[in-house]
C-alpha cells in the first residue's frame, strides 16, 4: 500500500478503540506525522502495526499505557530513531506540488476571473512582467514552505505537554502567518519590473491554470 491508503485503513480502524486509547494513540499519531525529517511512507507502515497491536490488546482488555508504557514521549522518540529519514529530493518534489504548483494554479485561476469580471466595470492592464512574476512566485511558495513548517514544528513540540493552552500555539501560528502575508504584499507593491513585459488575457490565464492543475493531478496520481 502507498501512504494514502495506509492513511485511509488507519482512519477506519481507529474508529475501534476505546476513547481512552484514541487519545494516547492520536498524540502518537500527529507526533509522529508532524515529525517532516522521517520517511512518509515508513512512518504509516508503524502507525498501522502500532495500531493493530494496540487493537488486539485492547480486545484483552489492556490500554494503552499498559501496551506502550506511560511515557509516550520517550517511546514515540524511540520510533523515530529508528524510522529512515526522508530523502530531501523526495520531501522538495512533495513541497513542490503541495505547495508551489497550487499557488502557480490559484494565482493564475484567481487572475483570470478578475480580468473576466473587472473590465464590466472599470479599465483593466492584462500586461505581465516576467520577472517580477517569477520572482513573487518563488518568493510566495517559500514563504508558504517556511510556514507550513514552521506550524508542523508548534504542533510537534506541544503534542504531550500537560494543560499546554492551546491559544499560545494558535497566536503563533496566527502572527507566522500575517508575517508572511504582510511580505508578500510589500513584495507585490516594490517588485521592481526589469526585462519585458507581456500580454497575457484573462483566457490564457485560466487555460494555463487549469492545465497545470490537470497535469499536477495526473502525475500525483502516477
Amino acid at each position: 500500500m502507498n501512504a494514502k491508503q495506509m492513511i485511509e485503513e488507519n482512519n477506519q480502524k481507529r474508529k475501534q478503540l476505546t476513547e481512552e486509547n484514541e487519545k494516547y494513540y492520536s498524540d502518537l499519531l500527529l507526533y509522529l506525522r508532524t515529525n517532516w525529517q522521517v520517511s512518509e511512507v515508513h512512518t504509516e507502515e508503524i502507525l498501522l502495526e502500532l495500531l493493530d497491536h494496540l487493537l488486539e490488546g485492547q480486545q484483552d482488555g489492556k490500554t494503552a499505557n499498559e501496551i506502550f508504557g506511560g511515557d509516550p514521549k520517550h517511546y514515540a522518540d524511540q520510533l523515530i530513531e529508528q524510522l529512515p529519514r526522508e530523502k530531501k529530493r523526495s520531501w522538495f518534489a512533495f513541497m513542490t506540488n503541495q505547495f508551489l504548483v497550487q499557488i502557480v494554479v490559484y494565482i493564475l485561476i484567481i487572475r483570470g476571473v478578475v480580468l473576466l469580471v473587472l473590465p464590466l466595470f472599470t479599465e483593466v492592464n492584462d500586461q505581465i512582467n516576467i520577472f517580477s512574476m517569477l520572482i513573487t512566485v518563488i518568493c510566495i511558495g517559500a514563504l508558504i514552505m517556511g510556514i507550513a513548517r514552521y506550524i508542523f514544528k508548534v504542533i510537534h513540540q506541544s503534542v504531550f505537554k500537560e494543560n499546554h493552552a492551546e491559544w499560545k500555539d494558535s497566536v503563533k501560528v496566527g502572527a507566522a502567518a500575517a508575517a508572511g502575508m504582510g511580505i508578500i504584499i510589500l513584495l507585490s507593491v516594490w517588485m521592481p519590473e526589469i526585462g519585458p513585459s507581456i500580454h497575457f488575457s484573462w483566457w490564457m490565464s485560466l487555460l494555463l491554470g487549469g492545465g497545470i492543475w490537470v497535469i499536477s493531478k495526473m502525475i500525483k496520481r502516477k
